[in-house]
């Protein structure tokens, strides 16, 4: 049987070429996501925006019905709620949004969570009441901290490892490729609006693994093609390096895509936006793994002899007194 080959051996395409459009490319992206994050901000859901909390046990159930509750609760008019298990696994917390004004009301907040727990009650006799808890506005925020804190903190340590494990040049092409994939998924969600949940930073975190590994495999190759041709330019070793990881980049990529094409199509809707962070994530990861990572190596001047070790005069003496000078 015949194996399946999307990219053909030997494949000599001139990344580098387009380096300059494609970078002048990547900083309109950047600014243009963050423009847009400016100006219409991102639709924080309830994790970051606060909410009313209700917590309830199904008695004679094993299982809760989430996926029936999803439903039922959103077809209140309060919003996209968060359902989710919460303890055993006939135990939930539900979060829906609250209207604007609504925690300044007293009794307000409670008496929606009352609705929801009524609606509930209504269609599963067995739902016992836990919990019925207004999320402030204040604790939303500070949990929206830790997730910002999170993501920036798992940027800078990937690009440290880079930094440690090849040269400082290679972690700050790395850290800039990732800056880049965050920035370009935060625009996605202020242009569309769809909602910003945990979710969403769980698939920023999915997103930089992949790009991180995609930009390693590349710049792996690079290092070995340093110390093989010490004569070649550094535009066609760039270029070499990028060529012969691109069946593997391509094979990775595709595979995943594949993998998140049926989610994006026929998953629940509480799914959608992290399976669309993470498409667009996979295109735009090995986008920069190409176009950015390698070429702004060139730019901090990073050439074939950068990495080359210095004979100091100890070690010359040295050669000299084994005859090998």
């Amino acid at each position: 049987m015949k194996l399946l080959k999307l990219v053909p051996d030997n494949t000599n395409i001139k990344f580098l070429k387009l380096r300059v459009p494609f970078f002048v490319l990547s900083l309109v992206l950047i600014f243009g996501s963050w423009a847009a994050v400016a100006v219409n901000g991102l639709n924080f859901g309830v994790d970051f925006a606060g909410g009313q909390e209700v917590r309830m046990t199904f008695q004679s159930r094993e299982q809760a019905p989430i996926p029936s509750l999803r439903e039922l609760v959103g077809g209140l008019g309060y919003g996209e709620p968060v359902v989710q298990e919460f303890g055993a696994p006939n135990q939930v917390s539900i979060r829906v949004p609250l209207p604007d004004g609504v925690e300044d009301t007293p009794g307000a907040a409670t008496a929606i969570g009352d609705k929801v727990i009524a609606a509930i009650a209504a269609q599963y006799p067995d739902a016992r009441r836990d919990g019925n808890d207004t999320v402030s506005g204040k604790v939303a925020g500070e949990f929206r901290n830790s997730a910002i804190l999170a993501l920036l903190a798992a940027m800078a340590a990937v690009s440290v490892y880079i930094w440690v494990r090849f040269e400082w040049q290679f972690g700050v092409g790395a850290m800039f490729a990732l800056v880049h994939d965050v920035s370009v998924t935060l625009g996605l969600f202020a242009l569309t609006q769809m909602e910003f949940s945990l979710q969403i930073v769980a698939a920023i975190l999915a997103i930089i693994g992949y790009s991180l590994n995609d930009t390693i495999v590349v710049y792996d190759r690079i290092r070995e093609n340093l110390k093989k041709y010490r004569k070649m330019p550094m535009n066609e070793l760039l270029d070499l390096s990028v060529n012969e990881t691109l069946a593997r980049t391509v094979m990775t990529s595709l595979t995943l895509f594949v993998a998140l094409i049926p989610l994006l199509i026929f998953g629940p809707p509480s799914l959608f936006g992290m399976v669309a962070a993470i498409t667009v994530g996979l295109f735009i990861g090995t986008y920069s793994s190409i176009y950015m990572a390698g070429p702004l190596l060139i730019w901090m001047g990073v050439t074939t002899d950068s990495f080359v070790p210095t004979e100091s005069a100890v070690d010359r003496q040295d050669k000299i007194a084994r005859g090998q000078g």
